[in-house]
């Protein structure tokens, strides 16, 4: 693996640690790290540095949904054209283009139910290409972008074999 490689690596673990962290991890120069770090952001491959939030430990926890997407697609539009005006919408945390049963999975944020229900009926199937539109609500996240969620409560019961 190359140091560009474990760097991102490594900030994909925890965008936390400092250019002297990642330098005495990799052993490397931490004036090295610093120029590959300044290159990675120039050049769009790290686009931002995110905290993992658990938001069931938030009092006004948001609603998220997936939104399944089908389109159809003509001779001037095309699926880029489609996403560009969907992740324009603030509501979409994140948006793809997947194989399978639909085409695009839309990741939607919002205050309430109703609110994420009028935002796919409002903004999202009116697009003109949208045939149609599946939402899926998120009930409770176990594991986001690696870091597992849990309730801090070990199972402490014997197990029984017969």
């Amino acid at each position: 693996m190359s140091v560009r490689e474990e760097v991102l690596s490594l900030l994909c673990e925890n965008a936390r640690y400092s250019t002297t962290d990642l330098a005495r991890q990799i052993d490397a120069d931490e004036g090295e790290i610093e120029a590959i770090i300044e290159t990675l952001e120039d050049e769009g491959v790290i686009r931002g540095y995110q905290a993992v939030v658990d938001w069931r430990q938030v009092d006004d926890e948001p609603v998220r949904a997936l939104v399944e997407c089908n389109v159809t697609l003509d001779r001037e539009t095309g699926y880029d054209d489609i996403a560009d005006r969907l992740a324009k919408f603030p509501e979409v945390e994140s948006l793809r283009l997947v194989s399978g049963e639909y085409d695009f999975s839309l990741g939607v944020r919002a205050d309430s139910m109703s609110d994420v229900s009028r935002f796919v009926s409002e903004k999202v199937a009116p697009v003109p290409e949208i045939t149609q539109t599946v939402t899926h609500y998120l009930m409770t996240t176990y594991k986001e972008r690696g870091v597992e969620f849990d309730d801090g409560h070990d199972d402490d019961r014997l197990s029984v074999s017969p």
